[in-house]
């Protein structure tokens, strides 16, 4: 299997999450070995994509430095992990990247319209060769080595709508069209309340979250998938793993996982090069994750 970048550049304007500001979204290709690079045009400033670039994880992931940031890219992150791309520039006008829908199905669409293109070099995957955990009370995360890559997430919240929720979701690129990536973010009333009294969520509508109150659901046409909060985190999973630059083949596993865990976890997993192996997917013995990209 060769390395991706996409055939030719797309751009698209959405509604940023926390400004409620337009910001426009333009992808390009790049070369081999180039990585997925973020770039704020609106302040000439590359940041490439690293857990060494992770800013914040309060809210969102974001990357950045001294001179500018990119908050929110999970999503945007999650489709670009499911379509196996390698190589890309992301070009924002702004400090976030647009919110869409509240989901990663508008950027599977995006990535459609510019469609694949297949490189020289061949694709690179990060193996788990030893498991790595962050644990925090009862809440954690967790990589451990497999010939298969599954997200396993599990969620508690004390809501009557939520509750207890888990999902078993064996990566492969059709089954995160059909059964992951239009899972929206959800709030709650109160959150919102608040965020907005400080300036942020200014952005956040019932056309782009799951709202809820301490009671019910907000949005009048209801939930696209009966589990809709937990296959929303592990769409946030497969963004913030995707920071490491790289696939993963491996189990990932989670009890009430956040961006605060995954930023430690795939830095924990990066910090001893026991925990893992960079390794072409022609060397691997899982033929199945291969065929996961089709």
């Amino acid at each position: 299997m060769r390395q991706r970048t996409i055939a030719q550049s797309v751009e698209v304007v959405g509604i940023g999450l926390h400004k409620g500001e337009p910001i426009k979204l333009r992808l390009e290709p790049l070369s081999e070995n180039a990585g997925i690079v973020f770039y704020r045009e609106d302040l000439a400033l590359s940041i490439p994509l690293s857990p060494d670039s992770v800013i914040d994880t309060r809210m969102a992931t974001v990357i950045g430095n001294e001179k500018g940031s990119i908050s929110t890219i999970e999503h945007f992150l999650a489709a670009v992990y499911a379509y196996g791309i390698d190589n890309m520039r992301v070009i924002v006008d702004g400090n976030e990247m647009p919110v869409m829908d509240g989901s990663a199905i508008s950027f599977c669409l995006l990535l459609d319209e510019a469609g694949i293109r297949k490189q020289a070099q061949s694709k690179q995957v990060l193996c788990i060769t030893r498991e790595v955990e962050v644990k925090v009370g009862k809440k954690f995360v967790r990589l451990s080595p497999s010939q298969s890559a599954t997200f396993d997430f599990e969620i508690d919240f004390q809501h009557p709508v939520i509750g207890k929720q888990k999902e078993r979701f064996e990566f492969s690129t059709a089954g995160f069209i059909n059964e992951i990536a239009r899972a929206r973010t959800f709030g709650f009333a109160k959150d919102i309340q608040y965020l907005q009294s400080q300036n942020l969520a200014l952005g956040a509508t019932l056309q782009n979250a799951i709202g809820l109150d301490d009671h019910r659901i907000l949005n009048p046409e209801g939930l696209r998938f009966e589990n809709e909060f937990v296959r929303h985190k592990i769409l946030d999973a497969l963004g913030d793993m995707m920071v490491s630059g790289y696939n993963i083949l491996g189990n990932y596993t989670a009890f009430a996982g956040s961006h605060e865990l995954n930023y430690q976890l795939t830095s924990a997993l990066l910090a001893d090069s026991r925990n893992y192996e960079i390794a072409t997917i022609e060397s691997l013995q899982s033929r199945e994750f291969a065929k996961s990209f089709a």
